[in-house]
């Protein structure tokens, strides 16, 4: 299968792009500047170009771009949030129209975000709809929104709504480990918000299997079986490291200052069930911390 994918050089990226491979699969990569790769191919979102060549004979495009959530988000970084995720969806959209394009599938990315940033122990579906509006129910919102233009060039539009990702090749998790080696872990917040997480193993698997898996269409949460609150989280990754549980947990207004309006993210949380992915036949191989901690640690 020919297939297209945005935000190639990612963590989530470089990883299901080996799976593909592997698979057998030809995996064009959608970059902002060529070393010279037969298999690159250049768009510039400001100029709104796109090699053509990269859409010939395409079958599937996984769209994962998307600037970086864990930075402050200051009104011009919101909007580069949102028109790196909403507007090259848009642009890719626009470049298969004048293409000529028909895919078997599109495969995006999205966030668990998209049920709103909020603590509740109300276990949450893809069936339910937005319980707070804010900033990151906005953008996961318009994200799928986006991506559900494709259904009329698509056969299938699958989105994945994705928990914090556990890497031992960073994103948060080097962050947290660096915090649990000063023998600083602790709760943030009231600790008890509930922190979604897979492994990054997992997801990239579930992205192959979202390309592979004619039957999957529509949302999907991202998230393995065992959701613990994030006091929890952090005592059993300073546990697994050896380390000192700091028992007094930082409190909300420090981080408040610290990060603004992002402090959201970590000071609030909910449960996602992955009931419905489950019941495509997809396993875990990472369903709970201390395999997860085993592998990563």
């Amino acid at each position: 299968m020919n297939i297209l994918v945005s935000g190639s050089t990612g963590l989530v990226g470089t990883e299901l792009i080996k799976k593909l491979q592997n698979k057998g699969h030809s995996v064009r990569k959608l970059v902002r500047k060529s070393k010279g790769n037969p298999d690159e191919f250049v768009w510039d979102l400001k100029t709104g170009q796109i090699d053509k060549n990269a859409f010939e004979n395409l079958d599937c495009i996984v769209h994962l771009a998307g600037a970086n959530i864990g930075k402050r988000w200051t009104k011009e970084y919101k909007k580069e949030l949102y028109n790196s995720r909403i507007g090259s969806a848009n642009l890719l959209l626009q470049h298969c129209l004048k293409n000529n394009i028909r895919l078997k599938s599109f495969i995006s990315a999205s966030g668990i975000s998209y049920y709103g940033t909020f603590t509740s122990d109300k276990i949450l579906t893809e069936n339910d709809e937005i319980f707070y509006q804010d900033f990151l129910a906005d953008l996961s919102q318009d994200w799928e929104k986006a991506a559900d233009q494709f259904s009329g060039i698509s056969e299938r539009v699958v989105k994945l709504r994705i928990s914090p990702v556990l890497s031992k090749k960073g994103g948060s998790f080097e962050q947290l480990q660096k915090i649990t080696d000063l023998n600083l872990a602790s709760g943030l917040g009231s600790g008890k918000q509930w922190f979604n997480w897979i492994h990054l193993e997992d997801l990239s698997e579930m992205f192959v299997n979202a390309v592979e898996n004619e039957n999957l269409n529509g949302s999907y949460n991202a998230a393995t079986d065992e959701i613990p609150t994030q006091r929890d989280f952090m005592k059993k990754l300073a546990k697994a490291k050896g380390k000192f549980f700091f028992p007094l947990n930082v409190p909300a207004f420090i981080l408040k200052l610290i990060l603004g309006e992002m402090s959201e993210i970590v000071l609030k949380g909910t449960r996602v069930s992955n009931e419905k992915i489950r019941s495509e036949g997809f396993i875990f191989r990472y369903p709970g911390l201390d395999s997860a901690f085993e592998n990563l640690l």
